[in-house]
């Protein structure tokens, strides 16, 4: 456990440079004593990885050496261990769990050449690296790293001692983040809190646990901004075109709205809208699945909780914070069928195993476009999108509808709402039956029956399968871009669901066009089994 390196009061200060300059972030602390010395390098452990390179740089008896002890032994889990200054032997190895450390020192080094003999670059693969005096043989070292520097205070107290961090190249938007990051858990009372990662999905972001020493825990969101990235075939980035969320402003407007509602998405202690880091309550971990199958009691809860939420009346412009409005954008024709050119796009090409030609492709974008002009044209309420096992949390100890505690919605969007609908009955990550999908799917016609007696269930029924087939086809091309792109081929083992699925839904007669060309096109999707 570690608790806040930073005295109350204390100015810190960072700033970053680009342009023909190299990328830096820099970040002032004033710490009072040895002990505060500690408590940072304890802290920077959150950060540091195998790879990463360290210098310690500054005045002579500063506390580098202290710094460097303090850190080998927070990596190592033990408070007791010996850790000499490498001033006479150079070079120090610790064969730490998480990563393993080297640990330098260049002071007696005559110059750069003398690292070969040291073996050097052996020794530093896989490492994190610490450095003190480091100009002795900068050339030698990588532009990418944290430099700290140690300066005396010689007029204030004699143990007081000014540190200024500097991240340099790739480095700097890493020690921008750190600095963020502890600012906003300072700020809201958690400092003192023990930090653990939390496994994510397929999602850029990243969330971490964390646990203060009475017990209490919270989630922490980090979700910086993110560019849009390539032009689509000369029209737009897909997550412009798909709308995407490309900050947390989303996120933090919809979960307001949620809660406003009464339903139980996580209270936000905390916000940090630039960085994109947000403190959240934390729901706990309990599914709605068993054994890799759904629970039917808890399904049929959040079939219910989309009942409601789509029996209600939304508004489409939602606040973020004093000034900040979000404006929930319209599941609309461009987005559904740039999510359907996926499956063109990375499956075909990549899984399938043939490109398909420019008539197959405006066939099928000919198709789409039929299939989706009444779902695009009905009337719309809050999509959340990712309506889905992973993203449910079983909350026993509240009432009602409140015991489903939502997640990962800010994505959020303006649509027809069998979409969520079918991301929950034919979720991609687990096997929901035939029988299930189908008594829940009457489940909630029942319940929008009740609240408009003029509730069409043959137009939903269609409209479901449309929408069912439109996530399946999209899925299909995201999972096989997870696999290509960014080597996460695990997401593959899911494309058999989806292919059940797939032929379930084009059985439907409305869908009979589109299971011609799947059949012409992509005979294996749609083959009887």
């Amino acid at each position: 456990m570690v608790s806040s390196p930073f005295p109350a009061g204390q100015a810190a200060a960072s700033g970053t440079r680009g342009g023909g300059e190299a990328a830096t972030a820099t970040w002032q602390l004033d710490l009072p004593n040895e002990a505060a010395t500690q408590r940072l390098a304890e802290v920077l452990c959150e950060e540091l990885k195998a790879g990463d390179l360290v210098t310690l740089s500054g005045d002579l008896g500063a506390g580098k050496t202290t710094f460097a002890r303090s850190l080998i032994r927070t990596l190592a889990g033990d408070a007791g261990l010996e850790v000499p200054s490498p001033t006479f032997t150079l070079m120090q190895l610790y064969d730490t769990a998480c990563p393993p450390v080297v640990h330098a020192d260049f002071y007696r080094l005559g110059g750069a050449d003398e690292l070969t003999d040291l073996g050097w670059e052996e020794a530093c693969e896989g490492a994190l690296v610490l450095v003190e005096w480091p100009q002795k043989a900068e050339e030698a070292l990588s532009p990418d790293r944290l430099d700290i520097a140690f300066h005396l205070l010689p007029h204030e107290h004699p143990g007081r001692r000014r540190i200024v961090m500097t991240g340099y190249g790739r480095f700097a938007p890493r020690l921008f983040r750190l600095r963020a990051i502890r600012t906003l858990l300072d700020a809201a009372g958690w400092g003192d809190a023990e930090r653990r990662h939390i496994q994510g999905d397929a999602s850029y972001r990243e969330y971490e646990r964390l646990i203060r020493p009475d017990g209490a825990t919270a989630v922490l969101m980090i979700s910086p901004p993110r560019p849009p990235g390539p032009v689509l075939r000369g029209i737009k980035p897909y997550p412009i075109a798909a709308k995407l969320a490309l900050t947390v402003h989303p996120f933090v407007a919809v979960d307001k709205g949620l809660r406003a509602l009464g339903f139980s998405a996580p209270d936000i202690y905390a916000a940090d809208l630039d960085t994109g880091l947000l403190l959240l309550e934390d729901l706990g971990s309990e599914p709605v699945i068993a054994d890799g199958s759904p629970i039917p009691e808890r399904y049929r809860e959040a079939t219910l909780l989309l009942a409601k939420l789509h029996g209600t009346t939304l508004p489409d412009v939602l606040p973020v914070a004093d000034g900040i409005d979000h404006v929930i954008p319209p599941y609309d024709l461009e987005a559904l069928l740039t999510e359907v050119e996926l499956i063109i796009d990375w499956y075909a090409p990549h899984i399938g195993g043939k490109a398909l030609s420019a008539v197959a492709r405006a066939q099928f974008n000919t198709l789409w476009t039929r299939l989706l002009a009444d779902v695009v044209t009905a009337p719309s309420t809050w999509t959340l999108r990712d309506f889905h096992s992973p993203n449910l949390i079983w909350l026993p100890e509240r009432q009602g509808l409140a015991r489903l505690g939502l997640l990962d919605f800010q994505d959020a969007v303006l649509g027809h709402p069998a979409y969520d609908l079918a991301a929950l009955l034919q979720d991609a990550r687990i096997t929901v039956p035939a029988e299930l999908e189908l008594s829940l799917l009457g489940a909630y016609a029942r319940a929008r029956q009740g609240q408009d007696p003029d509730f069409d269930v043959g137009g939903f029924a269609a409209a479901y399968a449309v929408l069912a087939a439109q996530r399946g086809t999209k899925l299909f091309g995201t999972f096989a871009r997870l696999a290509k792109r960014d080597g996460k081929s695990i997401y593959l083992n899911h494309l058999p669901r989806l292919r059940t699925y797939l032929v379930r839904n084009l059985a439907h007669p409305v869908l009979s066009g589109l299971r011609l060309w799947y059949e012409t096109h992509l005979p294996a999707l749609v083959a009887d089994t």
